[in-house]
């Protein structure tokens, strides 16, 4: 009986091997063949000399670029096997090519990290600190941005009116650069929304979640590919992601129109029937009312059909949930096994 207890002694007191956990970096790409050398050689250096006990990859999700950009990565994953490629068939936009590295990330985490280096990589170890204290999402707060002042106060006002009109809470000043864990990319690969806006999404889940403050560089080398449509647009997102709201103002305005036109009529009635007033053909003001009502009535119908195109490109088959909203033309590299 001793010798039993003795081996199994020996068997318990065996080391256990532990698996090494794995970080996802995502990068969204679009004509960034000046960045990817420097963007591939920063996350090198940050897990050599920062994060050595982790396991990584990187994953590029190229829209189709025309400079040379995938090429680039290619000769990069040739070198070095962490490295994966993915190029789509089109340009199908930034918040698609996000969401698509998420949904190819095998880590036990996934960061999003700009080819540019504005956001400094060296915030990831931030990040990872918050995560392994439990964190499910950890985001960078923008102190400052190297940009011109109207643009950032721009942006400020745009964020806090969001954050107002939101049924959700959304932080404020916050972008895209962020680690999320492996339980929110699982969640995030049920999303079946062609206008996801990941950065609200994320928000919306819940979880523990926690900001860290930075200041964001300048750009690299290259040319933003953010123009004011582009920003535009994904504000409108954003906002009708979010928010019923306009519908709800469309809503309060129609029936103070409609209230407002029954007492108008009451109070012409009265004075026409009972004081016997006799109205001039006032023609200014019934052109006038005229273009109010089709003006209102096309504002309105606008923001309505907002909604309804959204419905309409859902009901379609323009869905993330299979495709991840965007078509691979090529990849290059290959995913690690998960255990």
């Amino acid at each position: 009986m001793s010798e039993v207890i003795a081996s199994q002694s020996v068997i318990e007191a065996k080391p256990v091997a532990t698996r090494r956990r794995m970080i996802s970096i995502c990068t969204p790409a679009y004509n960034e063949r000046d960045n990817v050398e420097a963007c591939y050689k920063a996350v090198v250096e940050l897990f050599e000399k920062r994060l050595t006990q982790y396991d990584w990859e990187w994953i590029v999700t190229d829209n189709h670029s025309d400079d040379g950009t995938f090429e680039k990565v290619r000769a990069i994953a040739a070198d070095d096997p962490r490295v994966r490629g993915i190029r789509f068939s089109r340009n199908f936009g930034y918040q698609r090519s996000i969401f698509a590295g998420y949904a190819h990330a095998s880590g036990d985490a996934a960061v999003q990290l700009d080819c540019d280096l504005e956001d400094p990589p060296a915030i990831i170890e931030d990040f990872v600190r918050l995560w392994e204290r439990g964190h499910e999402v950890v985001y960078g707060v923008r102190r400052t941005r190297q940009e011109p002042m109207w643009l950032q106060k721009a942006r400020r006002a745009f964020y806090w009116t969001l954050d107002k009109v939101s049924e959700d809470r959304l932080p404020r000043d916050v972008g895209d650069f962020r680690l999320i864990d492996r339980r929110i990319l699982d969640e995030l690969s049920r999303v079946d929304d062609p206008h996801i806006y990941i950065r609200g999404r994320i928000a919306s889940m819940g979880f523990r979640q926690v900001g860290i403050p930075y200041d964001r560089d300048a750009r690299k080398a290259g040319a933003s590919k953010f123009n004011m449509a582009r920003l535009v647009s994904l504000a409108v997102d954003a906002t009708l992601s979010h928010s019923v709201l306009p519908l709800r103002i469309a809503t309060v305005m129609g029936l103070l129109l409609c209230a407002s036109s029954v007492l108008l009529i009451l109070v012409y009635a009265l004075a026409k029937f009972v004081q016997g007033a006799a109205w001039p053909a006032g023609f200014t003001t019934t052109v006038v009312l005229i273009l109010l009502g089709m003006g209102i009535n096309g504002l309105f119908l606008g923001i309505i059909g907002e909604y309804l195109a959204r419905i309409y490109q859902h009901l379609k088959g323009g869905h993330l949930r299979d495709t991840h909203g965007v078509i691979v033309m090529e990849t290059v590299g290959r995913a690690p096994a998960r255990p």
